[in-house]
């Protein structure tokens, strides 16, 4: 799903018809499943306790449930191996976009490891001027290219642990005089608040209006990428009394609203404006990082639920014990296949599974799971939606000590 920065919440898309190649893709589906019997663990049954481990450290398996219906895809993957590795995606590769997860994985550099399986990343942004953007932190190979927002995201730490929570921003800037103002990232910016754009939105800033200080780095202190946890120095090469600034990856461009101006102090060329990148909980160290929410599972208890979130969808989600990592997606808006769940009874499956932890992650027709060069399961429009970002598996080659 889309989000709508207005309404705060997913948008509800039209249920399109079914077509003769929604059938046709759920036949190739079961084929090239049984294709690779030798190398994933395809089960049909609901999953009381999880199969044992492939000795590639990783399965696959399909969990049909007629009587609802609904259908399950699952991929488990064994954290003790230490060769697998989580990447997130751009739309765009290094800037934001819309693409469909095959698409992203072709962008993908092979220094991040060869891709063994993923599934589609946050709500984002349908917005022309930062179409693709995500809606909440994520962090690509250790660049944050999007703050916290505050809701449910998932991070890996520096030693290698997966961690869910909710996530929040307080970046900011440090002027000449001491005085400070929260920034934004990457966002398009109000009148009355300042954010800093780097490269990965594009060409330019994409402003009307305000004051735009082109910030360039300095000697003995940390610049771009931009990183979280970081407190960095940055001179003022030269002061724009308009928008939409051109950008490159060697500077920022920190836009400051008409509103917000005459509250700060003036500044000239020359000037040294520090920003820091701080969040709470802290996530410096982190290279991969990716919003969603809400949570589903909790220290093994599942969420409760109320409201309208007693809909069926499509669903993607994300969880973890203390054995293995799930990818798991639900397909919906199918009555021959599969109608979707609910949050709750989402959150009972990943619990099922076994899951200590668990969360949710953009669904409806963004709903996607890949694994191997096929999409396993059944987008609900027939064919993949473009989306924001993915979260990926990879494979790394070992380095013997």
């Amino acid at each position: 799903m889309a989000f709508n920065k207005a309404t705060a919440s997913p948008i509800a898309f039209r249920r399109e018809g079914r077509s003769n190649a929604v059938g046709r893709r759920r036949m190739l589906t079961q084929w090239i499943a049984l294709l690779i019997l030798p190398l994933f663990s395809l089960a049909g049954d609901a999953p009381e306790t999880a199969p044992a481990k492939h000795s590639h450290g990783y399965s696959y398996r399909r969990d049909v449930m007629p009587e609802v219906p609904w259908s399950i895809h699952i991929f488990e993957l064994d954290r003790s191996r230490r060769e697998f590795q989580f990447r997130s995606t751009l739309g765009n590769g290094d800037t934001f976009g819309l693409t469909t997860i095959p698409e992203q994985l072709q962008r993908m550099p092979t220094a991040m490891g060869k891709p063994l399986a993923a599934i589609n990343g946050d709500y984002y942004d349908t917005d022309k001027d930062y179409q693709g953007r995500p809606r909440d932190v994520q962090i690509h190979e250790g660049e944050v290219v999007t703050p916290p927002a505050g809701h449910t995201s998932f991070w890996i730490d520096p030693q290698g642990q997966p961690h869910m929570t909710n996530v929040f921003s307080r970046f900011r800037a440090i002027w000449p005089d001491g005085s400070t103002s929260a920034i934004g990232l990457n966002a398009e910016r109000k009148e009355d608040a300042a954010v800093l754009y780097t490269a990965v939105v594009g060409a330019s800033t994409r402003t009307s209006g305000g004051v735009e200080l082109i910030l360039e780095g300095m000697t003995n202190s940390p610049w771009l990428p931009l990183r979280i946890g970081q407190e960095y120095q940055a001179r003022v090469r030269t002061v724009r009394n308009s928008g939409n600034t051109p950008l490159s990856r060697d500077i920022g461009i920190l836009s400051v609203g008409p509103d917000l101006v005459s509250r700060m102090p003036r500044l000239q060329a020359g000037a040294v404006v520090r920003l820091v990148t701080e969040t709470v909980p802290d996530l410096t160290g982190v290279r991969t990082a990716i919003g969603g929410g809400p949570a589903l599972v909790q220290n093994g208890k599942v969420m409760e639920w109320s409201g309208m979130i007693h809909v069926r969808h499509p669903r993607t989600a994300l969880g973890w014990n203390k054995d293995s990592i799930f990818l798991v997606t639900v397909d919906g808006r199918q009555r021959d296949l599969s109608v979707g769940m609910t949050f709750s009874e989402l959150s009972e499956y990943m619990r099922k599974l076994g899951c200590d932890q668990a969360m949710n992650l953009d669904g409806g027709g963004s709903t996607t799971l890949w694994l191997s060069g096929n999409v396993m399961n059944n987008p609900s429009e027939g064919r993949e939606r473009p989306g924001a970002n993915a979260l990926v598996v990879v494979q790394e080659k070992l380095t013997e000590k």
